[in-house]
């Protein structure tokens, strides 16, 4: 017998996987299921699956009517601090190694 998973963070990429074929699926043929999906993931996922989704996840279902772009943006980075002429000169190249063999 596996190991019981002890806590829903655990799920795997195939869970994952399953669980988005299954909302696909429900949502071809179950307009409340769908309008749920949409409004509403993971109350749609509860419908079937006793597992929720692991904390953290942000899962948006998208209806194809219409022109959507979905854009996964980076990680917010820090402010970088401009760097000095002199840095500036360093990574331009601005200082020479010769190397003599």
């Amino acid at each position: 017998m596996p190991p019981e998973k002890s806590k829903p963070t655990d799920w795997t990429r195939e869970e994952t996987d399953r669980v988005a074929i299954e909302i696909k699926k429900r949502a071809m043929t179950d307009p409340e299921f769908r309008a749920l999906a949409l409004s509403n993931p993971h109350a749609a996922v509860a419908k079937f699956n006793s597992t929720p989704f692991p904390t953290g996840y942000k899962v948006r279902c998208i209806d194809q009517a219409g022109y959507n772009v979905t854009v996964l943006l980076p990680d917010p980075v820090s402010r970088v601090e401009e760097l000095s002429d002199a840095e500036l000169e360093e990574v331009a190249g601005g200082n020479r190694v010769n190397i003599n063999a």
